[in-house]
């Protein structure tokens, strides 16, 4: 087991992730590093961090900590690079993971900037349709959709509904049948290859809850039930293979499975598979030293390993999607806390552990306690002058576990009132944010040129109130 059922242990050794080495001066620990920080990250004059020419002070002063700080410019720009640099490569069209995070401001600028969306549940679905997306944008995913989410979604004739099981195509035949349209569908395959970060690996990885074995040979048998019901219009497949990719190699392994697959499908089937969906889980820097593919080059990449595929397997390129999330939304939040206590521990001989307590934690950034995941963070409020300590940035609920930085160079001086950054917060925290020991959920802010406006509002506790009859 990865931890223990009480949660993760706290204190095994001084430093169990690493902090990266210690910075040579506190001009170094104050430098905002590019690759982790939104485009438009600075220092002022004062030294205190600005984001689309917002100072955090004002930030905080105005909506309160913590609060998401989102630089509108960044993710829009984001958008648009992905867009172009993917179609370059051969996509039909590139649809921004609502999962990641959505809200209907959010929904708006992807689609503004050419994306489309794809959605996992009725509550996404209803988020875009709110904000205005037409159907014909939307793609929708799900391991176990209900009735009433396909219902909604081909009410919203919404462009592409990814199956996923054979009750799926039940499930889409009917509603589809029953409103009188035919609904375009993708096969979601599970094709034996998982990526990670640097690594990729080829072997046993059918053992998921998503997608249709290839090796069973399910992917070409619902293929074959969708051909003969007049409701339903198949138009590819869909795989994804991880998450966090800094490479192509993955890519090529799963490019060359899916490419094979869509020839059998043809010569046994008379088929053609017109749509090759690869997914997304495009990487990003959340540390300094992380190193992710430049998106042109990545987008080249992926495109010329289908390509020659298709040419060696003798079948006709098919139109490409792709479905970045965390790539566009995730380098483009912060996370603003202030600091509550800070508490220096002596360990096993006479090491010192400073930890330092913010106003969250994991009820706004499970990451850290789900999968050891690693941030960077900075004093934003001010620079300083004082020598960097080791520290631990926690939060405030009762639970050891409850950590966001595990390992930190921040300034000695660091004191109750501060304000601290944590970088590439824009994706997986907001969007799986709870009320653990009814703290309210923080709200989104969004920065540009020089002024903020809400994108969600922070929670009350009137809100969390609302939901208990008793209250």
């Amino acid at each position: 087991m990865r931890a223990h059922p009480a949660g993760p242990r706290h204190a095994d050794v001084l430093v169990e992730h690493g902090a990266g080495v210690k910075p040579a001066s506190p001009a170094e620990m104050n430098a905002l590093a590019p690759a982790v920080w939104p485009s438009s990250a600075c220092r002022n004059v004062d030294g205190a961090m600005e984001i689309g020419g917002v100072d955090v002070r004002d930030a905080a002063t105005e909506h309160g900590t913590p609060v998401f700080l989102l630089d509108e410019g960044d993710l829009r720009r984001r958008a648009r690079e992905y867009r172009a640099a993917y179609l370059e490569a051969g996509a039909g069209i590139v649809y921004y993971a609502a999962k990641a995070f959505l809200t209907t401001a959010i929904a708006r600028w992807v689609t503004e900037e050419g994306l489309g969306i794809d959605v996992a549940s009725g509550g996404e679905l209803a988020v875009a349709l709110r904000a205005g997306v037409p159907g014909d944008r939307l793609l929708m995913h799900g391991n176990n959709k209900s009735m009433t989410e396909i219902e909604a979604a081909v009410e919203a004739r919404v462009g592409r509904i990814v199956i996923d099981s054979f009750e799926d195509i039940v499930r889409v035949a009917d509603a589809a049948a029953r409103a009188g349209v035919v609904q375009s569908v993708l096969v979601r395959v599970t094709l034996g290859v998982e990526a990670h970060t640097h690594e990729f690996i080829a072997t046993a990885h059918e053992d998921q809850k998503f997608g249709l074995s290839v090796s069973s040979g399910a992917a070409e048998e619902a293929v074959r039930r969708i051909a003969k019901l007049p409701s339903l219009d198949f138009r590819g497949l869909h795989s994804h293979i991880g998450s966090q990719i800094f490479d192509a190699a993955g890519f090529e392994v799963a490019a060359a499975r899916i490419v094979s697959i869509a020839q059998r499908i043809w010569d046994e089937q008379g088929i053609e598979v017109e749509e090759l969906n690869l997914g997304g889980g495009m990487g990003i820097a959340y540390l300094e030293s992380d190193d992710p593919l430049d998106v042109p080059d990545m987008a080249l990449q992926i495109g010329d390993i289908v390509g020659k595929q298709c040419a060696q397997e003798g079948i006709s390129m098919p139109s490409l999607a792709f479905e970045p999330g965390r790539a566009i939304v995730g380098p483009s939040a912060i996370t603003l806390y202030e600091v509550g206590t800070v508490k220096p521990v002596e360990l096993d001989g006479g090491a010192v552990r400073t930890y330092v307590s913010v106003d969250g934690g994991m009820s706004d950034n499970i990451r850290t306690a789900l999968y050891d995941a690693q941030y960077t963070v900075t004093l934003a409020s001010r620079e300083s002058g004082a020598e960097p300590v080791l520290c631990r940035v926690v939060g405030k609920h009762c639970e050891s576990g409850d950590i966001v930085i595990r390992d930190a160079w921040l300034p000695a001086d660091l004191a109750p009132g501060d304000l601290l950054a944590v970088a590439a917060t824009g994706a997986y925290c907001r969007s799986m944010a709870s009320n653990y020991n009814y703290l309210p959920r923080p709200g989104v802010v969004a920065a540009s040129d020089g002024s903020t406006r809400v994108v969600l509002r922070r929670e009350t506790m009137d809100d969390l109130l609302r939901l208990d009859p008793g209250a």
